[in-house]
């Protein structure tokens, strides 16, 4: 495995690929790899003949309240395992490198509408730090495919909508989300949970599952079921950020036509943040 720390010699590599006509996945991360992003890596060389994989801890989707000095680092296990896995390049680039004007003078990239709603409603910016690093990293390491987890529901949106509409020449994919034995998805914040609140956190899935159960069994009021579920979170000992019942291409509240949906949860645990999403299709009403 090549690790590379400069944007030009980056480029200079991905010459030789282009002149050997090589299929190029990238898998874009922030490092602290788990299974979930592991699982990634795999799909991507089921794909592809040339697998990139980017370690960067973005500062520009932090907002100011939040861990990106307490952002776990765990370069030399992460580099490990990737190279078992036979990844073919590790980018690590330095924040001086990526942001060489500085933050406050970068231009950046925002998705309008799917930034703002629900997630982007609560971390405001959040998502313009996301689509503006992805679009700079799709620009240095101009991959044919990349691979996002489907944990984040909302960001996989976000990105597939600024490849759209910004005419990127490369297929996004989504993975299924990765899960503990106990149902928690995987994430690199679960570390941070202790003791009693990780016996908890795999009762937000185990809820998620119940309400999507009532809906397929005919329940419809969709916000007050979602309110329901909220208040019973929250006596379990869960601070509820959102949990909405969406349309899964353009996640707007549901028309009654719309029978492919996803219910998008965001929950705290003492200062832990968790995400998860459930896809499903609507049943006919018994």
């Amino acid at each position: 495995m090549q690790l590379i720390t400069k944007i030009l010699d980056l480029r200079e590599t991905r010459r030789t690929w282009q002149n050997s006509a090589k299929v190029i996945a990238f898998v874009p991360t922030m490092g602290n790899l788990h299974q979930g992003h592991l699982n990634l890596v795999r799909e991507a060389k089921k794909h592809a003949d040339i697998v990139v994989v980017s370690i960067f801890i973005n500062p520009m989707q932090f907002g100011p309240d939040e861990d990106l000095e307490a952002y776990p680092r765990t370069l030399q296990s992460d580099s490990r395992l990737l190279e078992s896995l036979g990844v073919d390049v590790l980018f690590m680039p330095d924040a001086s490198d990526i942001y060489a004007r500085g933050l406050e003078q970068q231009t950046f990239v925002e998705v309008p509408g799917l930034s703002y709603m629900i997630c982007g409603a609560s971390r405001p910016g959040h998502f313009r730090g996301v689509a503006t690093i992805v679009c700079k990293l799709f620009n240095m390491v101009q991959p044919n495919l990349a691979f996002f987890g489907e944990k984040d529901f909302q960001q996989l949106q976000v990105i597939k909508a600024m490849v759209t509409d910004l005419s990127m020449n490369l297929k996004v994919f989504g993975v299924a989300t990765t899960r503990e034995d106990d149902g928690l998805a995987m994430s690199s914040r679960n570390q941070y949970l202790r003791g009693a609140h990780r016996k908890l956190a795999p009762t937000l899935y185990e809820k998620m599952q119940q309400l999507v159960g009532e809906i397929q069994t005919g329940r419809r009021d969709f916000i007050k079921l979602t309110q329901e579920y909220k208040l019973e979170l929250s006596k379990l000992g869960f601070n509820p950020d959102h949990l909405e019942i969406r349309n899964i291409e353009n996640l707007l509240q549901p028309g009654h036509e719309d029978q492919d949906l996803v219910l998008l949860a965001a929950a705290f645990l003492g200062k832990t943040r968790l995400i998860d999403n459930l896809q499903f299709r609507l049943k006919a009403k018994i």
